[in-house]
């Protein structure tokens, strides 16, 4: 069977986070798959990979619980499965229980319930996306709600993006005053597969941003639907073994190396041990280099 890895979210009051924590980790380890899962009072967030038969019995699995009923589940090509059936690009499965499912730090901000978030930006499917850039043109804004680094080899063109090493940042940049003057302009945040900008689009909303979108699906169905037919150019970068992905085989390569200026869409861990970024680096150029904080402070 192919390899596969399943992407999904959900915002949904759950009242014993610790239980659902090991149901999701027996029931992982029994159909044999790897990944991520982070756990709540608000919701679930994951990312698991292994063969296409075990990923579709932990999808109606999971779905049997109520509260996870509508979790839109979404599917990525996986590097590939190792001799005992596991996926390559995870090194095990890691189920945990968080304060939040995306680290904003602002857990207090948050409101869910049943239906999701509540007070966050509209959605948009990646058709209606193309229909308001349609009517209101340059006057719409995308706004990356990703790490800064994830943006240098992929991103919506003219996008804002935000100086941000980690999603904890966001905060402080929406506060700085930095972006008031979008305050009136048709704003659509977007990141990997949506969840980042669920939280991000609600917390614009309540900073005086008038007119909030989001992505519906995020880049991943965006990418599903258009291909490199659209507004996106160049690479996703995802935190798997993968580590970027495209849309196609004619996919553009916006970024470039750091060290030598090759079109690369190769990324590396900054040198200094403390730092979260990563660097585009092409393959020539071997597997180390500081990030541009770092460059300026040790030039």
């Amino acid at each position: 069977m192919p390899a596969k890895i399943l992407l999904y979210y959900l915002f949904t009051p759950i009242a014993e986070p610790e239980a659902i924590r090991l149901w999701q980790r027996d029931l992982c380890e029994l159909l044999g798959l790897r990944g991520r899962i982070l756990l709540s009072k608000d919701g679930i967030n994951g990312t698991v990979g292994g063969d296409m038969s075990a990923l579709k019995r932990y999808i109606r699995k999971t779905k049997d619980y109520t509260p996870f009923a509508r979790i839109e589940f979404k599917w990525s090509s996986g590097s590939g499965l190792d001799e005992n059936g596991l996926s390559l690009d995870f090194p095990r499965m890691s189920v945990k229980v968080r304060d939040e499912i995306v680290s904003f730090g602002a857990p207090g901000e948050l409101r869910v319930d049943e239906n999701g978030v509540v007070g966050g930006g509209t959605h948009l499917s990646p058709g209606a996306l193309h229909k308001l850039v349609a009517e209101r043109g340059d006057e719409v804004v995308f706004f990356d709600g990703r790490n800064a680094f994830e943006a240098e080899i992929g991103r919506f063109t003219g996008a804002v993006v935000p100086d941000v090493a980690t999603t904890r940042d966001f905060i402080a940049e929406l506060d700085s005053g930095r972006y008031d003057d979008l305050k009136g302009r048709p704003v659509v945040t977007y990141c990997t597969g949506g969840i980042r900008c669920e939280v991000l689009s609600s917390l614009m909303a309540s900073r005086g941003f008038g007119e909030v979108y989001q992505l519906d699906g995020g880049i991943v169905r965006y990418g599903e639907t258009f291909g490199n037919t659209g507004l996106w150019e160049g690479s996703l970068y995802v935190f798997d073994g993968r580590e970027s992905m495209t849309f196609g085989s004619d996919s553009a390569v916006v970024s470039q190396c750091a060290r030598c200026g090759t079109p690369t869409d190769r990324m590396v861990d900054c040198t200094d041990d403390a730092c979260q970024v990563r660097v585009v680096l092409c393959a020539g150029c071997g597997d180390e280099a500081p990030c541009a904080r770092h460059a300026a402070v040790t030039a």
